[in-house]
């Protein structure tokens, strides 16, 4: 029975409510983690008050599946709300976007000739248009939410990984996020004039002496480069929910569910 309220505990980290212009899916996801606890797997064998063998504070399933919601609300409207702000992967040296790696050259030989202002110029709208794209997770990461089992719950909890709720959703969304970021990119990038610019490099370079020619799908790189930050700033919410770092239990459900939780390790 420890375990089984551990499981609900480890997950806590994710989703949330958004800005005004995210307030829309801020509700549904709200609405799918209040359904967790009844529609996401059979739970008729766990106890409605559970407490620790010790006599610490009895625990509810109900305080059990809010504490959850308001742990994963806190985690993802962090991720997503840091990340879709302006400078949120151009200003984070752990998620920005650099030049594709088979463009690198083309970088390095440009500096060189003192073009350096081109390279920042794409460096910053390839990041633009990642910032653009991140609010297209809250929807996703819905979709996942409500196919969650309580086995997958204990899968997270026993795995003994500090990032395997990040894990979890990660295996399961980037299919779909692939998908949603994709057109959102390809849409931003022309916004930010990336293909312009991509066009301005590869020329400048394809030109200089001796230079074999270089071409890289923009589209497909900045999506993935835009949903492995994610992820980052993901991973980096569940390591604060796990070890209450930075005020992240910030108020009385959280403190006593993962509280208790703390002391069943």
């Amino acid at each position: 029975m420890k375990k089984s309220l551990m499981a609900f505990c480890t997950i806590g980290i994710f989703l949330g409510t958004f800005s005004s212009a995210e307030a829309q899916i801020g509700n549904k996801l709200m609405g799918v983690l209040g359904q967790l606890g009844t529609t996401s797997g059979d739970t008729s064998k766990t106890s409605n008050n559970i407490s620790s063998q010790t006599g610490d504070q009895e625990v509810t399933k109900t305080e059990a599946n809010n504490a959850v919601k308001q742990a994963l609300g806190n985690g993802l409207q962090a991720s997503i709300k840091m990340l879709s702000a302006k400078d949120g992967y151009l200003g984070d040296a752990a998620v920005k976007i650099l030049m594709p790696q088979e463009a690198q050259k083309v970088e390095k030989a440009l500096r060189a000739v003192s073009m350096g202002s081109l390279c920042d110029q794409f460096i910053t709208s390839m990041n633009r248009a990642a910032e653009t794209a991140v609010n297209e997770a809250g929807e996703v990461f819905v979709n996942s939410l409500s196919k969650m089992t309580i086995n997958d719950a204990y899968n997270i909890l026993l795995s003994g990984q500090q990032d395997a709720a990040t894990s979890y959703f990660k295996s399961n969304t980037t299919s779909e996020l692939t998908q949603r970021f994709s057109p959102v990119i390809e849409s931003a990038m022309g916004t930010n004039n990336v293909a312009d610019y991509w066009t301005q490099l590869t020329s400048a370079y394809n030109n200089l002496p001796l230079s074999s020619k270089v071409e890289t799908n923009l589209t497909a790189y900045v999506t993935q480069k835009a949903i492995d930050g994610l992820f980052v700033k993901v991973a980096d919410q569940e390591l604060k929910i796990r070890n209450n770092l930075g005020g992240s239990r910030s108020t009385d459900l959280l403190s006593k569910v993962f509280g208790w939780a703390d002391k069943q390790k």
